[in-house]
């Protein structure tokens, strides 16, 4: 007798999204309209050659970022148009946020870093939570260590368990892996899929790395501020693969416009 598979919640959308930076003849548009969900639950990647609007595009679905039109959408929470206050505390209660500069505080030690966010709601973190996402980060006896101890795969571990403390709706990694060696980097990347299938966590990653994007449920491509793919189940090759044919990926969604 099977069963069937629980439908997942969008946790994230945009809807009908532009974004544009300057204006008369220097204006570049980063986002053309862009509408794409993002499944709960899911780890999606975004990727596209330098300038193709991606890492626009995750920080206008953060709130770090205003959209010029179109809405986005964290649960049931509308972010375009919130104001600065409304702005602070939904990204303080639903998102977490992993940088490719790791972005952690140098005068705390690495238990102060983790629970820093639950310090500035105001609340206190689960100390079971916590302790079960030091267990798996292996971080057990680096607690007491600064920053400036703590290796670059450390210290982007200890931003990986800081970005889950407060059990998030949402984690957007922006290059998680960029600044870091290929053993670090995949032990990263192990940990964000184990968030997934494991805690049930919802993770949306900009990055350039076909390896690292294969680890993902589901990757978007972007071109020109535009989705041109959208790919399910990638492996490394298939990515790669893809990103040699982006060109009649670009070109294809071009005349999808001009014929719109």
């Amino acid at each position: 007798m099977s069963t069937a598979s629980p439908v997942k919640t969008t946790a994230v959308a945009a809807q009908g999204v532009w974004k544009a930076y300057g204006s008369g003849e220097a204006q570049v548009v980063a986002l053309r309209d862009v509408s794409v969900e993002f499944a709960s639950g899911a780890f999606t990647a975004i990727m596209g050659p330098s300038g193709s609007g991606k890492s626009t595009l995750m920080h206008c679905l953060a709130g770090l970022d205003t959209t010029d039109r179109g809405t986005v959408t964290i649960g049931d929470a509308t972010v375009s148009g919130l104001g600065d206050k409304a702005l602070t505390k939904l990204r303080r209660d639903k998102i977490g946020f992993i940088f490719q500069q790791f972005n952690l505080l140098p005068p705390l030690t690495a238990e102060e870093n983790i629970t820093l966010p639950a310090a500035i709601a105001g609340t206190k973190a689960d100390p079971d939570w916590i302790k079960q996402i030091i267990h798996t980060l292996d971080l057990a006896d680096r607690l007491s260590h600064k920053p400036t101890e703590l290796s670059g795969g450390q210290q982007q571990r200890v931003a990986c368990a800081r970005a889950l403390a407060t059990r998030p709706e949402v984690v957007f990694a922006d290059e998680p892996t960029g600044n870091l060696d290929t053993r670090s980097g995949a032990e990263v990347l192990r940990f964000l899929r184990k968030s997934v299938d494991d805690f049930g966590q919802t993770i949306v990653m900009v990055t350039h790395d076909p390896g690292a994007a294969a680890y993902a449920d589901r990757v978007v491509f972007l071109a020109d501020g535009q989705i041109v793919e959208d790919m399910n189940d990638p492996t490394a090759d298939s990515v790669i693969d893809k990103m040699k044919h982006f060109e009649e990926l670009v070109a294809a969604a071009r005349d999808q416009e001009e014929a719109a």
